[in-house]
């Protein structure tokens, strides 16, 4: 690791202050992709602003709306009373993440900011159809995740919170890389009744993304059944050791189905 400047502000608009000061600097929320890469000296930051300071967590829970800070912890968003009412399929899926000490110091910010490809909380956010706040404004999930750990965030900013309406049903359905718990692939469905269902996809791509056709197909008649027909392409899919394009696709087949029939 190559030395750096640490700083930890209690202050939101200190935080926005000194990261716009740092032209090399990192902001920090967990820590957990960071400070491995920074370890690795795959990343060589001038500065780390740490946003724990800031206080910035907790989740809020109306009759038709959530609302989660950026820096609630999985741990927090797993086990908060209110959404395991109101979207126990969200709370179940930051129960899957890493282990004990991933979710007790990873908040659902970082997570979001980072954007890995495998991560759970993208394909979550997208089937809610959430909207994540900066310090700045108010973007759209739909445009918010561009491509591999690449997101419409500007340089410097800062994410503040997450909102999303409470969908009538849903589920998170998961394949764990054994070894790190990181989605191969992981599909969220949720039903919006009237407003239809949206289904949004980890794992399996470059980004996260929501698959149409089965959004169609569900919306129409939200079933296991429906969607058993719907043919997964691999030409875009991820490869690897862990899996080749070919068996991703069928993996958000069978994930999908799963989570209808588990949806709740």
């Amino acid at each position: 690791m190559y030395e750096f400047e640490y700083h930890r502000p209690s202050k939101l608009a200190d935080a926005v202050k000194l990261i716009k000061s740092k032209k090399e600097g990192k902001l920090m929320s967990g820590g957990m992709t960071l400070i491995p890469t920074m370890k690795q000296r795959l990343a060589a930051p001038t500065d780390v602003i740490d946003l724990s300071g800031l206080g910035n967590s907790g989740v809020s829970v109306t009759k038709t709306k959530v609302t989660i800070k950026a820096g609630t912890t999985h741990a927090e968003v797993a086990t908060d009373a209110a959404l395991k009412k109101a979207v126990p399929a969200l709370a179940a899926l930051a129960g899957m993440i890493g282990d004990p000490h991933v979710r007790h110091r990873g908040t659902i910010g970082g997570s979001v900011a980072n954007a890995d490809p495998a991560a759970d909380y993208p394909a979550a956010l997208l089937a809610l159809n959430a909207k994540v706040v900066t310090d700045s404004r108010t973007i759209d999930v739909d445009k918010f995740f561009r491509s591999l750990f690449e997101t419409a965030l500007r340089t410097n900013e800062i994410i503040k919170q997450i909102e999303f309406e409470i969908p009538a049903r849903s589920a998170y359905s998961k394949f764990p890389n054994p070894a790190s718990r990181y989605a191969m692939v992981g599909v969220f469905v949720a039903d919006f009744g009237k407003k239809g269902v949206r289904v949004g996809v980890t794992g399996a791509k470059g980004s996260a993304y929501r698959d149409k056709a089965m959004e169609k197909a569900l919306s129409a008649d939200f079933s296991a059944d429906a969607i058993a027909g719907i043919k997964i392409k691999a030409d875009d899919m991820n490869a690897d050791i862990h899996a080749s394009a070919e068996y991703r696709a069928h993996l958000v087949g069978v994930m999908a189905k799963r989570a209808v029939a588990a949806a709740k």
